[in-house]
């Protein structure tokens, strides 16, 4: 929950975030640090990402298309960008911390329809700005300062309509707005010099559109020396001390510091009329230092489907799970060395590849695309003893796998992938048979956080401590309980279900050293500062393994 300060009349300030030069610049971390270090200094902080896309949610976009798919505790598939705003912030954020082009279309066409604009003609400005900056308010209901990501590059065509909000914001109470611009300052490598010019054409995109940024966020390779803060500011029209460098560092929660570092906090809240604040990120500085420090090493190997496009692997798919895994490997003083596998080219190239590895992961998936390879690396990590970890998808097929060759079920598989198979052992839930009749794909999973309860005696209930726990939910098919018993006298154990004990949860085995299946995905709610249980306990596993 957010804790505001205590004001006498609160007014809300908004920090809008923009990106130019390049996609991909880091503008997310960039808004998550900001919002960590305005949270040090005792204020009550609410980040939101605007995506300019006409979908709705993210929830039916490619993986290689978008990235991860972040999922809240109410059930909003979203970008990856919340997933760093909850891990940077350590809170639940909701679905009013996510705008879309289309969600703001759609209501407005919908109020147009059922005529609440009195027969007015609806035009972008003023019905679609007014929208807008009606849903960024609502995101500041509880908050002293909402911080406001707009997604893309400036100058592309689509995203025009939120940056002319952000103006209108700005005009109306100048004192209360202000602009950020993240910018990138490239070294071409036939010449060895930054170069500041597109930095200025970008500013000079925002100017055209009447914004003139209050600060400006110079990403770079390197750090950024006086003569080119001096060259921006000059043409950018902002004074030098206000041009910021965020060059590449070493781990995503060093930024926080690098920032803090040039007076940026004080520099914020001094634009918005705001009191300094205390300065605490002891916190961070505790973890970068962990971070530096740690030599020991874990090997993991992270199986999944989603890692490939061409020639290219995009970590991104998988952005939570891999910093679920970094902060497990540091809170047990290990450095995490991360090895991505396709689970498309296991089926071609088999497991050997596997060898030497201290834990294994399996990612979440949908379809059919790499199920053998994902089979074949859990056949592996069972029959070799190696410490093991399936997220969603990643316990459907260990179940799968148990069924196939050791409760010899021939053919045994999820009607997913196999709708006429002799051992359905993953079915589609009643509720959702009925959805994808009448092909309602979006926002219709089993998503967000919902209650399980843990078996005595269980390792979940060892990794968690608690006999009830809340995790974050994104499918469609489940455990079939037709099959319970005989897993069960194997020594299959269902150690994790919901209240009423009709849906599986979590799935373990006996005599393994670690191997455990979630149906849901505890990456969503680990945090670098407080590591998810079970990752937490699968690096232990994975350590004790490799000693």
């Amino acid at each position: 929950m957010l804790q505001s300060r205590k004001t006498a009349k609160k007014s809300v300030k908004y920090i809008f975030v923009s990106g130019g030069v390049i996609s991909g610049l880091g503008k997310g971390i960039t808004t998550a640090s900001i919002a960590a270090i305005l949270k040090s200094k005792g204020y009550a902080v609410s980040p939101v990402k605007i995506d300019m896309y006409l979908n709705q949610d993210a929830g039916t976009i490619r993986p290689q298309e978008h990235g991860e798919v972040f999922v809240t505790d109410d059930g909003m598939e979203t970008d990856q960008d919340l997933g760093h705003y909850e891990r940077f912030l350590d809170v639940n954020l909701s679905r009013s911390n996510y705008i879309t082009t289309g969600q703001v279309y759609s209501h407005v066409l919908k109020k147009e329809r059922s005529f609440e604009y009195d027969g007015e003609d609806v035009e972008a400005i003023p019905h679609i700005t007014d929208e807008i900056i009606s849903r960024i308010k609502a995101a500041g209901k509880n908050a002293d300062i909402v911080l406001i990501e707009l997604g893309g590059t400036v100058g592309e065509y689509q995203n025009a309509i939120f940056f002319e909000a952000s103006r209108i914001m700005k005009l109306r109470t100048p004192q209360n707005v202000i602009q950020i611009h993240v910018a990138y300052l490239p070294i071409p490598g036939n010449i060895g010099e930054m170069k500041s010019k597109p930095v200025q054409q970008s500013v000079r995109l925002l100017n055209s559109m009447g914004i003139e940024p209050d600060f400006i966020v110079a990403r770079s390779e390197k750090i950024v020396d006086d003569r080119r803060k001096e060259r921006i500011a000059l043409f950018c029209n902002v004074k030098k001390e206000d041009v910021i460098a965020n060059p590449d560092v070493g781990s995503i929660y060093e930024v926080p510091l690098v920032m803090q570092h040039q007076k940026f906090g004080e520099k914020i809240l001094e634009r918005l009329g705001l009191p300094g604040g205390k300065k605490d990120l002891r916190q961070w500085k505790k973890l970068t230092k962990t971070i530096k420090d740690v030599k020991k090493e874990v090997k993991l190997a992270v199986v999944g489907k989603y890692f490939s496009t061409g020639d290219y692997h995009l970590s991104d798919v998988y952005v939570s799970i891999i910093e679920a895994l970094k902060a497990a490997a540091w809170s047990n003083k290990v450095k995490p060395k991360l090895v991505w596998f396709d689970s498309e080219k296991l089926e071609k190239t088999g497991t050997d590849v596997l060898k030497g590895f201290d834990g294994i992961v399996i990612t979440p998936g949908f379809g059919k695309r790499g199920v053998e390879g994902l089979i074949a690396a859990i056949t592996f990590a069972r029959t070799k003893k190696i410490p093991y970890l399936g997220l969603c998808y990643g316990m459907q097929m260990a179940t799968i796998e148990f069924a196939r060759n050791v409760l010899g079920l021939k053919g045994a598989h999820t009607t997913e992938v196999d709708p006429k198979t002799a051992h359905p052992v993953i079915h589609l839930m009643p509720e959702q048979e009925k959805k994808l009749l009448k092909k309602d794909y979006g926002a219709s999973m089993r998503l967000g956080a919902w209650p399980c309860t843990l078996k005595d005696g269980s390792r979940a209930l060892q990794a968690y401590g608690q006999k009830k726990i809340f995790e974050r939910h994104r499918h469609r098919y489940e455990f079939n309980n037709k099959y319970r018993k005989q897993y069960e006298a194997k020594g299959f154990v269902f150690s994790g279900t919901t209240p009423d004990g009709l849906l599986v949860e979590i799935i373990e085995l006996k005599d393994h050293p670690f191997f455990v299946g979630t149906q849901f995905h505890p990456e969503f709610k680990s945090r670098p500062l407080n590591p998810g249980p079970l990752f937490r306990e699968f690096v232990n596993a994975a350590i004790k393994n490799k000693k």
